[in-house]
C-alpha cells in the first residue's frame, strides 16, 4: 500500500504541483518557519549583491589610463587599426584619489562614472584567481591556477575562491554558513540567486533560495479560488503522508518547506512597490529586472526576518572574441544604468550604507587584439564595488603595466598576472559583512598565503 501511495504522490506532484520558480531541489530541505514582521531590526541588516559577468569582461577597455604616457601604452598594444581601440576623447574621465594620473572609464558606463565621482563606487585593479602571490618567474615555473583560461574552470574558481583543486562549495555559500546565526530565528535563507543554482551560492550548510526574474514564485496550475483551495489541500495531504522510504520523506519535507516559503516570498515578488517602481520605471533589461527583485526582497526584510542576505545576479555574453566594441558597449549600456538604479533604490529604502554590490567575471581578456575586432581569454582584470559603505572615488590594487611581454604579462599577449587575489577581494567584503577574522580562513582557504586580508575599499 505504501508503494502505491508513493507512486501516486510522485505522479501528482510531477503533473500538477511543481513550484514554477522553485529550482533548488533538495537544497531547500532546511528552511524553517518565517518570522513575524516585527522580528527584524532595520539597523542590524546587511546585504551583498554579486553581479557575475559571464564570459570574461575585458577590463582593458573598461578602465584605460588617460594621461599622455599611459594612453600611449594602451595605443601601442591596441592601435587604432585593431578594431578594439577606444579613442581617448571617448573615455569618461575619473580621478582616483590615490592615483598620480587620471583614468578613463568605458563610454558605456556614464552612470558608474557618476557614482565614482560621488564616491559611491570604487574600482579594484588587476584581481584574479591565484594559488599564491605570483610573479612571471613563478608562473613560468608552474605556479598557476588549474585550467587557467578555461571558462568553466575559471568561473568555478572565481565563485569558489579555490584555485588549486576542485571545490564543491562557493564562497558566497560558505560566507552564508558563517553568518547563519543572524537569520537563525527565522530560518530565512541567507543566499538568494537570480541565476539558478550556481556554485557561488552553494554552502556546506547554507540553503540557497532561487527566485525568478519575473512572474510568480508559487504553485502553478491554479485557475480559480475554489480549485486552488481544493488542490492545495490535496497537495498538503500528500506531502503529509508518511512513508517508509527515506527519499520520499525527504522530498515531502522539501515540498512542505517550499510551500511555506512561497507564502512569504511570492507576495513580495509579485507586488508593485510604490518606492521602487519609479526608480526602475524606464528599465526593462534582464539585469535591471533581477536587481528589482532583489530590491523588493530587501524592502521586505522586516517580513522575511532576514538580517543578512547575499544575492547572485548574472549578465552573460562577455566572451567577445569578435566585434567587441559593439558588444561590450551594448552590455555596459545594460549594466551601468541597472547598477545605478539599484543604488538609487537602496537610497530610497534607507539602506544604502547596508548594501554593497560588486562584480565578478571569468577572467580578463588579452591586451593584444584578436582577429575580427575581438580579444582572447586572459587572467587578471578590474572590478567595480559600489554602495554607501564603499570608500569610493578611488582605485585599489595595482594597475598593470600595459606592455605586451612586459613584467606583468604571463605570456606575450597581455594576460596580466593578478596582483590581488579573489581571496583578498572576498575577504574584504566578508569582514564588512560580519565574519570574524578567525573565520575568514574557513570561507577563503587560501587567504593566509596573501599579505593583506582587507584591501580597504569598504568601511
Amino acid at each position: 500500500m505504501t508503494a502505491r501511495i508513493d507512486r501516486t504522490r510522485r505522479g501528482f506532484l510531477q503533473g500538477a504541483a511543481a513550484l514554477s520558480a522553485y529550482s533548488l531541489g533538495a537544497r531547500l530541505s532546511g528552511i524553517g518557519a518565517i518570522a513575524d514582521a516585527n522580528a527584524q531590526s532595520a539597523g542590524d541588516y546587511k546585504a551583498l549583491v554579486c553581479v557575475f559577468l559571464f564570459g570574461g569582461n575585458d577590463g582593458n577597455n573598461m578602465l584605460v589610463p588617460l594621461d599622455t604616457a599611459g594612453y600611449a601604452s594602451y595605443v601601442a598594444a591596441r592601435p587604432e587599426s585593431s578594431g578594439i581601440n577606444l579613442a581617448q576623447a571617448s573615455l569618461l574621465p575619473i580621478a582616483p584619489a590615490s592615483a598620480a594620473t587620471p583614468f578613463g572609464l568605458h563610454p558605456g558606463l556614464p552612470e558608474l562614472a557618476s557614482l565614482f565621482t560621488q564616491k559611491k563606487a570604487a574600482l579594484l585593479a588587476n584581481v584574479g584567481t591565484l594559488i599564491q602571490p605570483t610573479t612571471q618567474t613563478l608562473y613560468n615555473a608552474g605556479a598557476r591556477p588549474l585550467s587557467l583560461y578555461s571558462h568553466s574552470d575559471q568561473q568555478a574558481q572565481w565563485q569558489s575562491a579555490v584555485s588549486g583543486t576542485s571545490a564543491g562549495t562557493g564562497w558566497g555559500g560558505r560566507l552564508a554558513d558563517s553568518v547563519a546565526s543572524y537569520n537563525a530565528a527565522t530560518g530565512f535563507p541567507v543566499v538568494t540567486s537570480l541565476g539558478g543554482t550556481v556554485l557561488f551560492v552553494t554552502g556546506n550548510k547554507a540553503v540557497p533560495l532561487s527566485v525568478p526574474v519575473s512572474g510568480s514564485f508559487a504553485l502553478a496550475g491554479y485557475n480559480s479560488q475554489a480549485a486552488s483551495a481544493a488542490r492545495m489541500a490535496a497537495v498538503q495531504q500528500l506531502l503529509a503522508t508518511e512513508s517508509d522510504n527515506r527519499f520520499v520523506d525527504s522530498t515531502n519535507r522539501i515540498g512542505r518547506d517550499a510551500l511555506r516559503l512561497s507564502g512569504t516570498v511570492n507576495p513580495i515578488l509579485t507586488s508593485t512597490s510604490a518606492t521602487l517602481a519609479p526608480v526602475f520605471a524606464s528599465l526593462t533589461t534582464p539585469t535591471a529586472l533581477q536587481l528589482l527583485q532583489i530590491a523588493k526582497l530587501i524592502e521586505a526584510r522586516a517580513a522575511t526576518g532576514a538580517a543578512r542576505q547575499i544575492f547572485f545576479v548574472q549578465l552573460g555574453s562577455f566572451d567577445t572574441h569578435n566585434d567587441q566594441l559593439r558588444r561590450q558597449q551594448d552590455l555596459f549600456a545594460e549594466l551601468s544604468p541597472a547598477l545605478a538604479a539599484f543604488y538609487d533604490a537602496t537610497v530610497a529604502l534607507g539602506v544604502a550604507n547596508q548594501v554593497t554590490t560588486f562584480t565578478l567575471s571569468d577572467f580578463g581578456r588579452t591586451m593584444q587584439p584578436a582577429s575580427g575586432g575581438g580579444t582572447d581569454h586572459a587572467w587578471g582584470s578590474h572590478h567595480v564595488i559600489l554602495g554607501g559603505a564603499v570608500r569610493g572615488g578611488d582605485l585599489y590594487g595595482t594597475y598593470p603595466h600595459l606592455a605586451l611581454g612586459g613584467p606583468d604579462d604571463a605570456e606575450k599577449e597581455g594576460r596580466w598576472i593578478p596582483t590581488t587575489s579573489v581571496d583578498q577581494y572576498g575577504a574584504t567584503l566578508a569582514r564588512w559583512f560580519g565574519v570574524p577574522d578567525a573565520q575568514l580562513g574557513t570561507v577563503f582557504p587560501g587567504l593566509a598565503k596573501f599579505a593583506r586580508a582587507d584591501l580597504g575599499f569598504i568601511a
